[in-house]
């Protein structure tokens, strides 16, 4: 068939030709069999096929939006009609949270008691009900139990912002809350609307209005405005000016985070909103509302359940698990859940118990924080954050600040190892030695109680914690590198980056953070996020699951090599006979703040970490000096020491003896360079291969080691590890009865004293801690 726009030829010579389309009067035509023309105009009455299809569709579109509307019509009856409404006395009251031990049967404490009672909402005043109004659903007197607008509004900013918009009434709230529990899924929602329509079709407005007064949380474990009115005001809730309504009205989304005493900004905000929309809404006079001042609130003092160390408990796994954004303060205190920690009774009791002892002597005001951590999870097994909650609301563990000293010397370790230098590098340990601490900025750096020990290895003078030595080791790695270097294995705290000090601890950490980098060391270079809680359940259903989020950030036989220099700690250097007293390896680290304000200890098994810290603040908050007491030295250095003793003895009395890690030591004496300590000019020719340290070797020892450090300060001028062996006397190097692991080829003379530098410093001698 010809195409029905074509060229037309006129005569055999093909002189003219037109197109049938060229005029507006030109006829589609084509030449039939005998050579006639034919007309192949469509009759007028005959139907494009093009326009048939096209209506076609639309039909089936129209047909299946309508039929998606019948049967959500009749799913809509159908849920509408097998939907019950609870008998009052049957509403679902708000559950309180269990917090319970690793066992998850043992209960610790629960987050709020219910603390409600039921008021004759007739004795209220009009405007108590009309604050929650205002503040809520202000078109609660006049809607059908839902808001359509709020509703899609909600549902909008929840698919395009990933929102949790509620778009709720009160009637719909007062349905969520206690007929159907919590609902956050679509379906739960679709429920949830259809019971408010059915409780405002059934119930009276003030009716419902007074229910949801009468059950709703309000902060401070209060249920209900009776109990609300008395926990903010001290008064019964027929008695609340219109003030103090509104301001138990506007904090209902989030009481616990906006109660005055927490968010007094926004708790103000919420006030003046409330208070104006009453205004607009003819729920008070121009001259009330200008009248409305926010109210005064009384202190609020938590209720038993917190009294002793269990209010630490509750107030960590709390802020644990609103921090990770798995919960909200609110949902906690009112969701019902079954919280499983990762702690031990028996360790919590224990830690409890030795955290407690106070020895004759010591301080009152002294403080002490401690936490046992399984460095294979990151599961804190036991906490001490002080003896009684009601009366420090503050947590030592997790919130009280202290300068860690030495015990941030083995993030240098790490940074040596990295750096391929063997441990059996010789450096100066005399006091004091010179040193650059800032760009242009020289000083004089003491060792502890000014002992010059002389010629030793990075083995040592970890045992010994020698300033001097570590200071060098720093002066290598920059002060940027090895702040890095304890962030990478998990402390948050802030570690300065321009001065050579920070490798001596000046910096002040809780306990929970050293707890945290010193375990990716103990766990072999793996870093796992300490946490205290192990899982949520509701209804044997798991709302959440911790996860350490293990990560890779040190090579294993670096951490190795750290842990063996730390063994010496605890066999004959600053925490001499930790070790023997255990029966097994003890890795561990000391520490003294700078001016003597803190004293600290780390010390580990291959499976359980304890560390142990106590200070002295003032009544103004100023860090005083801790004094000796109860034998335990200058600056009671060993007392962290004990606490680990006492508590570790318990803790793994039955755990089975561990050896750590076979370290490789196959760096380079001096350094890559031959730069580092004395260079590699003073090595031992027979430290050039690799050496294997088994954790049963006690870490080498040089020639000098025969002879006694020299004490060439006094120790009113340094704030340094103490050795503890005799508690006001440095501790002598124990000579140890197995020939060292690397012998040198030219013994180095017995130290001697030495004078101070005559060259004048900079800038005032640091007290750096250790």
């Amino acid at each position: 068939m010809a195409s029905q726009t074509r060229t037309v030829r006129s005569g055999a010579s093909g002189d003219a030709h037109r197109t049938s389309h060229g005029s507006a009067n030109a006829r589609k035509t084509s030449t039939g069999p005998a050579g006639a023309r034919r007309n192949h105009r469509a009759p007028k009455n005959k139907k494009d096929p093009k326009r048939k299809h096209k209506g076609l569709w639309w039909k089936i579109l129209l047909g299946v939006i309508g039929g998606i509307i019948v049967l959500g019509i009749a799913l809509f009856a159908y849920l509408y009609a097998t939907t019950d409404i609870p008998q009052p006395e049957k509403i679902a009251l708000a559950e309180k949270t269990t917090v319970y031990y690793n066992d998850g049967t043992t209960p610790i404490g629960s987050f709020s008691e219910q603390n409600r009672e039921i008021v004759n909402c007739a004795t209220l005043p009009d405007y108590v009900g009309n604050a929650i109004v205002a503040s809520e659903d202000r078109s609660f007197w006049t809607n059908k139990g839902i808001d359509i607008t709020g509703m899609a509004r909600a549902l909008y900013n929840n698919l395009t912002k990933g929102t949790r918009q509620g778009g709720s009434t009160i009637t719909q709230q007062y349905a969520e809350r206690y007929y159907l529990g919590e609902t956050t899924s679509y379906s739960g929602k679709i429920r949830e609307a259809i019971l408010a329509m059915k409780i405002a079709n059934s119930q009276d407005k003030s009716e419902v209005l007074c229910n949801y007064m009468n059950t709703i949380y309000l902060g401070r474990g209060a249920y209900g405005i009776q109990a609300a009115a008395q926990a903010y005001f001290g008064k019964d809730a027929k008695d609340l000016t219109p003030s103090e309504a509104a301001m138990i009205a506007g904090i209902i989304p989030a009481p616990s985070t906006w109660d005055p005493a927490v968010n007094p900004k926004q708790a103000e905000k919420r006030f003046d909103r409330v208070v104006g929309i009453m205004k607009d809404d003819g729920y008070l006079t121009a001259q009330q509302a200008a009248d409305a001042k926010f109210p005064e609130v009384k202190e609020y003092v938590p209720s038993n359940d917190y009294a002793g160390p269990t209010g630490y408990i509750l107030s960590t796994v709390e802020t644990e698990l609103t921090n990770n954004k798995a919960f909200t303060k609110d949902e906690l205190e009112t969701g019902g859940y079954k919280v499983i920690t990762t702690l031990d009774k028996t360790m919590q009791d224990r830690i409890q118990q030795v955290g407690d002892e106070r020895p004759e002597g010591m301080p009152e005001t002294l403080q002490i924080g401690g936490i046992a951590v399984d460095q294979s999870s990151g599961s804190v097994r036991a906490m001490y954050a002080g003896q009684d909650y009601l009366k420090q609301q503050l947590n030592n563990a997790t919130q009280s600040t202290f300068q860690p000293g030495s015990t941030m010397k083995p993030f240098g370790l790490i940074g040596a190892a990295q750096d391929d230098v063997s441990f059996s590098t010789l450096f100066n340990g005399n006091s004091p030695e010179r040193f650059e601490t800032t760009p242009g900025t020289f000083a004089e750096v003491p060792n502890a109680l000014g002992i010059s020990w002389g010629t030793i290895n990075l083995n040592q003078a970890t045992a010994n914690s020698v300033n001097t030595v570590f200071m060098n080791v720093n002066e290598h790695l920059t002060p940027k590198r090895y702040a890095q270097i304890a962030h990478d294995a998990g402390i948050t705290g802030d570690i300065q980056e321009d001065t050579l000090y920070n490798i001596l601890g000046i910096n002040s950490l809780t306990v929970w953070d050293l707890a945290q980098g010193h375990s990716t060391i103990a766990n072999n270079g793996t870093k796992n996020t300490l946490h205290l809680v192990d899982r949520v359940t509701k209804a044997d259903k798991d709302m959440y699951k911790a996860n350490p989020e293990p990560k890779k950030v040190f090579d294993e036989n670096v951490c190795a090599l750290t842990q063996h220099a730390m063994l010496g700690t605890t066999t004959y250097g600053t925490a001499a006979g930790v070790s023997s007293q255990l029966g097994r390896p003890v890795a561990g680290k000391s520490g003294t703040a700078n001016d003597e304000t803190a004293a600290s200890f780390v010390g580990y098994t291959p499976q359980l970490m304890n560390v142990w810290a106590i200070w002295n603040p003032g009544e103004n908050g100023e860090n005083l000096v801790v004094p000796a007491f109860a034998g335990y030295g200058v600056s009671s250095t060993g007392y962290p020491a004990h606490l680990f003793s006492e508590f570790m003895s318990t803790a793994v009395a039955d755990m089975p003896v561990e050896q750590f890690p076979t370290a490789v030591d196959n760096g380079k004496i001096g350094g890559p360079d031959g730069d580092w300590g004395l260079g590699g000019s003073r090595a031992p020719s027979t430290n050039q291969g690799q050496n294997t340290v088994t954790p049963s070797e006690s870490p080498s020892e040089s020639a000098s080691q025969s002879a006694s450090p020299t004490q060439n300060a006094s120790p009113s001028q340094t704030a340094n590890d103490k050795p503890t062996s005799e508690p006001q006397q440095p501790a002598q190097p124990t000579p140890e009865p197995t020939q060292p692991a690397q012998p040198t080829t030219e013994p180095t003379p017995p130290a001697q004293p030495t004078q101070p530098d005559t060259q004048p410093t900079t800038e005032p001698q640091q007290q750096s801690g250790q």
